[in-house]
């Protein structure tokens, strides 16, 4: 039975953090050794990024907190809130994000509608409560309180996979199932100050977002689909079980981010494929770069340097996935979903043809991305059209701009100016 992806749609908090406001404000805090100064200005210089999104909002151009919880703007002090504190504003912040790109995928997939949703897979792996955001999403949406609700939690960045995963299954066992996807991710909630190479690594790198999508194998007559989803496996990488994770601690979850992770990727990556591509016979033992997009979880820049030259993968290749991180980071769960959508936004091949088995007028689609273990999740999906009215990729704004009372910030946007926020 073909599996179809119908709509998929993107959100991001409202405040903007720029790059290197951001490392100025790291680089200044006291507690940091000359090794430690010297790894904020390497790791924020080298990580290709320019913005990201947060949802920590204490200081945008039109709010000042007056009991400050992550960063103390009179002092230029970073503060380290209890992990209580940090959930408690996932709970808040999160949950807006999860039902504003739910509601936009509902709202662009033709043929759907709210009472036809049979099943809801959420996934988040930066906070935790109950009722969760499964739950939130039905309440908001209106959608049938029986519908079946589960939630992929603490899996880290590869979690859209199993979700998509998951989906395919629901609807390869029921061929009139409607699954809802929504990832969101508050990953600056969880940064601090540090010397370790590790946490400042993931200050550098780490944003907030979310995706939602569509998933069903009806026929919707006259409403083309925009990917098939053919294949997914998962591989397990022989060495690096330590050099990836994230932990629970009193001040946030911990990241462990090891500088080895790339060379790992780098001498794995051929393997990891292997399973993949050995589904489908009109790619296995095709040269990687003759496979025409490439969906890439942007964990850092050296790990897209590393799958690049070990694929020998062209530059345009690899501009779905430098775009996402230069413009949003690494958003754990949800990158990869952003990575996908601005190939989706990408204008269909001029030509038409295809020559890797997808049928005239698809393009194929291989997408990777990898998070603790280390674990490879892979995905090979069909293009099957460009969505609606699509343009070119841009920077998101979200809609929830307005202030909430008592709403928290995180680290991840401390800086020494406010914050600059797009409208």
């Amino acid at each position: 039975m073909t599996v179809y992806l119908r709509s998929l749609e993107t959100a991001v908090p409202p405040t903007i953090l720029v790059q290197p406001e951001a490392r100025a404000v790291f680089a200044a805090q006291p507690g940091l050794t000359r090794l430690g100064s010297r790894l904020v200005s390497t790791c924020f210089d080298s990580a290709a990024i320019d913005t990201r999104h947060t949802a920590v909002r204490e200081l945008t151009t039109d709010s000042r907190a007056q009991d400050p919880q992550f960063f103390d703007p009179a002092t230029g002090l970073l503060l380290s809130p209890s992990t209580k504190v940090r959930n408690d504003i996932f709970a808040t912040e999160a949950t807006k994000l999860f039902i504003e790109a739910a509601q936009k995928a509902l709202d662009t997939c033709p043929g759907i509608d709210v009472p036809d949703v049979t099943h809801l897979i959420t996934v988040s792996c930066t906070g935790f409560f109950n009722p969760g955001p499964d739950y939130k999403i039905v309440r908001a949406l209106g959608l049938n309180p029986a519908v079946q609700r589960y939630h992929l939690g603490f899996m880290g960045c590869y979690a859209a996979f199993p979700a998509l995963r998951a989906a395919k299954s629901f609807c390869e066992a029921d061929p009139e199932a409607v699954v809802l996807v929504v990832c969101a991710e508050l990953c600056s909630l969880h940064v601090r100050t540090s010397n370790d190479p590790d946490t400042i690594m993931g200050s550098a790198l780490f944003a907030d977002g979310a995706a939602a999508a569509i998933v069903t194998a009806r026929d919707i007559p006259g409403e083309p689909a925009l990917l098939r989803l053919d294949h997914f496996e998962t591989v397990l990488t022989p060495v690096g079980e330590e050099s990836m994770a994230w932990n629970i601690g009193d001040e946030g979850f911990e990241m462990v981010l090891g500088n080895y992770v790339p060379h790992i990727i780098d001498d794995h990556i051929i393997d990891a494929l292997e399973p993949l591509l050995s589904r489908d016979s009109s790619l296995h033992g095709l040269p990687y770069r003759d496979i025409q997009h490439w969906a890439i979880h942007p964990g850092g820049r050296s790990i897209l340097d590393k799958v690049q030259t070990r694929l020998d993968l062209s530059d345009e290749q690899l501009v779905p996935a430098r775009e996402t991180l230069r413009t949003f980071g690494n958003m754990s769960s949800a990158t990869v979903l952003f990575v996908i959508k601005h190939i989706l936004d990408l204008p269909a091949a001029e030509d038409g043809q295809d020559s890797t088995g997808g049928g005239a007028g698809a393009e194929r689609i291989c997408s990777m991305a990898f998070g603790p273990g280390l674990t490879v999740e892979t995905a090979l999906f069909t293009r099957l059209q460009a969505p609606r009215g699509a343009t070119a990729p841009r920077q998101e704004q979200s809609s929830t701009d307005t202030e909430t009372p008592g709403a928290g910030a995180g680290a991840g946007a401390v800086r020494a100016q406010p914050v600059p926020v797009r409208t």
